[in-house]
Order: structure tokens, then sequence, then C-alpha cells
């Protein structure tokens, strides 16, 4: 977001234009009502960037010194922020979870992941039937009409970017752990969500402890 904010010389040029006329009221450089009016323009023009600064802060997407006031708000930081997560994850965080309506359909966990800055696909599966099924497909049984597999880039990188990032963020981050806690906390109850990441199977990658239940309904 950007702020219009004047300049310390504007500041100081109004300054001057609000004195008296005279002798004694010197608008030179060297004199002193321009020298004063110089002090005083930088004082002003440091408390309307304050000024400004404080309109970014009032939105989330944008906020910085009162991020944490908007996380506090939320809960955050929890688990699902990751052990040092940068600014703008948690700025997308926060909008996250206050623009959440909730929902339980592909399209809202798809955008739900979008907002937290993943691109993702969904898979459903259904058991196997004799009049549907072909001959390569697996033979998948009655629990799999609960499970759904969360399909996502095998790394999510997030690079520096010079007019967003801020001083001591890494160059690059990488991973999905936002993602995956933060859509297994909103998971419909009775449904088991699988990730996949970037080409790999259901088989062997699927939520922990789940392997070998005999229902999922």
């Amino acid at each position: 977001m950007s702020n219009i904010t004047f300049s310390a010389e504007a500041f100081r040029q109004a300054l001057l234009r609000l004195l008296p006329s005279g002798a004694i009221w010197s608008r030179d450089p060297d004199a002193l009502p321009s020298r004063l009016a110089g002090v005083w323009g930088r004082t002003f023009f440091r408390n309307g960037a304050r000024a400004a600064n404080l309109l970014t802060d009032a939105f989330p997407a944008t906020a910085v010194e009162l991020l944490p006031e908007w996380e506090a708000s939320l809960g955050l930081p929890d688990p699902c922020a990751g052990t040092d997560p940068t600014i703008a994850s948690r700025q997308r965080q926060v909008v996250t979870r206050l623009t959440d309506s909730g929902g339980s359909s592909i399209a809202y966990f798809t955008a739900f992941a979008a907002s937290l800055g993943y691109d993702i696909t969904i898979t459903e599966f259904v058991p196997a039937r004799v009049d549907i099924m072909t001959v390569e497909e697996p033979l998948y049984d009655e629990s799999w009409a609960y499970a759904w597999q969360v399909n996502a880039p095998a790394s999510v990188v997030s690079y520096f970017e010079v007019d967003q990032s801020y001083v001591e963020e890494p160059l690059a981050s990488w991973g999905s752990s936002a993602l995956e806690c933060e859509l297994r906390a909103r998971v419909p109850a009775h449904t088991i969500i699988i990730f996949s990441y970037s080409g790999q199977g259901a088989v062997g990658i699927w939520d922990a402890g789940i392997w070998g239940r005999d229902s999922w309904g």
C-alpha cells in the first residue's frame, strides 16, 4: 500500500509561509526563522510518516507493527505457522483466518489453500464397482469413500522480495507445514485427508495413523 506524505522541505516551506512579514522574519536559509522551520519541518515529516504508516498497519494484509495485535485476536501464532514464519506468511495466515467462512466443498478448500499461498487440486475416491471401473484402476473398498487427496507442489518456495520482505528474513524458504496444519484443522470429521506432493501416489504418504484401518467412516 502506497501512502502519500509531504517531505520535510515541504513542511519547512509551509511553516515559512505562515510566518508574519517583516525584517525580523527573514526567509534567508541562514536566518533563525528558516533554520527553526527546517527543524520543525523534519519533526512534522516524521509525524506524518508515522501517521501514514498507521493506515498501512490498519489492514492485516500489510500490517507489520500491528501484526502481533491481529495475531493475538485470532489465537496466532500457533503450530500451523511453523518454526520461523516470514512476515508475508504471517500476514497471509491472518487474512485467511479472518476471511474464512467455512465449507466442505472442493472449491472451498482450493480457495482456502490459495489464500495461504498454495496452488492445489483435490482428488476424490470411490469404492470399486464393476460397472464403472477399468482393469487398470485400483480396487478401492468402501472405506475410500471417506478419503480425499490434496495434490500440491513438491516444494513451495517463498523468495525474498525487496519491496515486501524484511531485514533478517531468509532469501528463500521452503515448506508446506502451514497448508497441512490448516487443512487438517478444517477437514470434515468423517473423512481422512491425504497429502500428495508432485507426482507421488496416495499409497504410503497418507495421514499417519490410518494405514491398516478397517473403516474410515
